[in-house]
């Protein structure tokens, strides 16, 4: 039924939780995973006229993001290898994480997005906004949404 599975990661515990099902469903379905972890955009310090000698040159701060990104996914790269389901990680450059979401797997040929919700609910989610809401609201590609059970007695 799919083929290939965009997988997203922000490094929490939260979203890695989310990866090892969306691993462990593409193995079920035979499936090739895509792994993504969406940086923000360099930004220039602003309200200051000279650069402080401290902050990252754009390019120190994209070889960081890199390093970052790759971090995030080799969890998931290590699970999919341990599995067996064929794996790529990718790291993109974004404003905003939910549209280069959309993006890279309509660029890629996804037929599903696997991504976490981190279960707010109420005021919550409205003034924080909601990544995955976001990819509901402008995917073409149908989304799934893993949602985490708390354990009783877990905060």
């Amino acid at each position: 039924m799919y083929r290939k599975i965009l997988i997203t990661t922000d490094g929490s515990a939260v979203s890695s939780k989310t990866a090892c099902a969306g691993v462990a469903f593409a193995e079920q379905m035979k499936a090739e995973v895509l792994v993504l972890f969406v940086a923000p955009e360099y930004q220039y310090p602003i309200y200051v006229e000279i650069i402080p000698p401290s902050y990252p040159s754009e390019d120190e701060y994209r070889a960081a993001m890199l390093r970052a990104g790759q971090e995030h996914t080799q969890d998931v790269v290590d699970s999919c290898a341990r599995r067996g389901v064929p794996c790529e990680a990718v790291t993109a450059f974004a404003e905003s994480a939910a549209l280069k979401i959309v993006d890279v797997a309509e660029k890629h040929r996804c037929d599903l997005i696997f991504m976490g919700s981190h279960g707010r609910s109420g005021w919550g989610q409205l003034l924080l906004g909601s990544v995955t809401n976001k990819v509901l609201s402008h995917a073409k590609t149908p989304v799934l949404v893993h949602r985490l059970i708390k354990e009783p007695g877990s905060k």
